[in-house]
């Protein structure tokens, strides 16, 4: 008589890494589109503009960063 056994193998799986380095990847790329947008948009702000939202010209890069990265 045969037997058969289904073990399930462990391990890593060369289309899971794949897919989750490409998600990955993705994700790196919205990120750094919703900073370059942001910082693109408060850049265009006048520096009264800015002062209304309670944003110095210097803190504009730490804002965009916050925005994209932190949110």
């Amino acid at each position: 008589m045969a037997y058969l056994s289904s073990q399930r193998e462990t391990g890593f799986s060369l289309s899971g890494i794949a897919s989750n380095v490409v998600a990955g990847v993705k994700a790196a790329i919205a990120r750094r589109a919703i900073y370059n947008r942001t910082l693109a948009e408060l850049n265009g702000l006048s520096d009264r503009d800015l002062a209304d939202l309670g944003i110095h010209r210097v803190q504009i890069a730490e804002v965009a960063s916050q925005a994209a990265y932190h949110a």
